[in-house]
């Protein structure tokens, strides 16, 4: 099994939930990093993954889904600075830490673990992904998991569309109806969750929505005979959501299946990290242990047969 991170939503969520008095020598604030490296090292306590890949977020404007798009992700606030920063020592924390860790200006942490995904799959591996971000439902196979770690979530394949009401499959034709306010994309007016749920059920893809605006008006929806000419009037719209939600699987990113086994923190590194950020005892004592963890697992590989 592989272990894809899904690093930003777990840095965000440790910026608005710790406390803001945590500072390095410097004075600056630390509470987010620690936030992260405190789920991180209790996930890979608790999972004692052999693979695993951090993906980070780079930049809310020089997406590829910018170029196509300029209003994507327009509504939201740009990082404060301190928070810029934290990101930054987040990756440092993780090359300490021995992990595999990506960003990248053109794609997002979604689109590298897609393509991670569809790597591994390709090789006959499954993975676990870890996030709280409903979109990377969309990457699940039969045999993987999406793990919502804060709230203790795990979904398989089977389990995605009774907990998010569609199936994997169809979760970015799904979101290309709906829209996705987060982001900023406006999808089809008037077409809400319970609706596209009934034309992902009804049929087969997007293009088959389109291709049969007859049969729509028959569905079981409320004001359904108008719905045909509402998705006709916002098919660009329609089409132009799906390329913007449904998540990369081929962005160019140099990476084997070795280079993202766990090799275990550096001790002298991760020392002197923690003295810079001020760190106390309890990521020092989490570190001893995941040293015991590697030392453990590099004694059972080592075994003959």
């Amino acid at each position: 099994m592989v272990y894809l991170i899904d690093a930003s939503v777990y840095v965000f969520r440790a910026y608005y939930s710790m406390p803001p008095d945590m500072t390095d020598r410097d004075g600056n604030p630390v509470h987010a990093l620690f936030g992260f490296a405190r789920f991180l090292g209790d996930l890979i306590e608790r999972a004692k993954p052999q693979y695993l890949a951090v993906a980070f977020d780079e930049s809310l404007t020089t997406s590829f889904r910018n170029r196509i798009y300029p209003a994507y992700k327009a509504n939201r606030e740009p990082a404060p600075p301190d928070l810029k920063l934290q990101f930054e020592r987040c990756r440092e924390f993780c090359r300490h830490m021995g992990l595999a860790h990506f960003g990248h200006d053109e794609y997002e942490a979604d689109d590298i673990i897609g393509t991670l995904h569809a790597r591994f799959r390709r090789q006959g591996h499954c993975t676990t992904v870890v996030t709280r971000d409903k979109d990377l439902a969309q990457l699940i196979r039969e045999g993987d998991v999406y793990w919502n770690y804060a709230e203790n979530i795990r979904l398989r394949h089977s389990e995605i569309e009774g907990h998010f009401g569609v199936a994997p499959e169809r979760y970015a034709d799904y979101l290309a109806l709906t829209g996705d306010a987060v982001d900023n994309i406006k999808g089809v007016p008037g077409v809400g969750p319970k609706t596209a749920a009934v034309l992902m059920k009804a049929f087969a893809s997007l293009e088959e929505i389109y291709d049969n605006l007859d049969e729509v008006a028959t569905l079981p929806i409320r004001g359904a005979a108008k719905l045909p000419a509402r998705l006709a009037e916002h098919r660009e719209a329609a089409f132009l959501a799906r390329q913007l939600t449904e998540i990369a699987r081929d962005m160019p990113l140099e990476c084997e299946r070795e280079h993202l086994l766990c090799r275990g923190p550096d001790v002298a590194a991760l020392a002197e990290f923690y003295d810079r950020q001020n760190f106390g005892p309890m990521l020092r004592r989490q570190t001893e242990r995941l040293v015991a963890l590697a030392t453990a697992a590099t004694a059972v590989a080592a075994l003959p047969g």
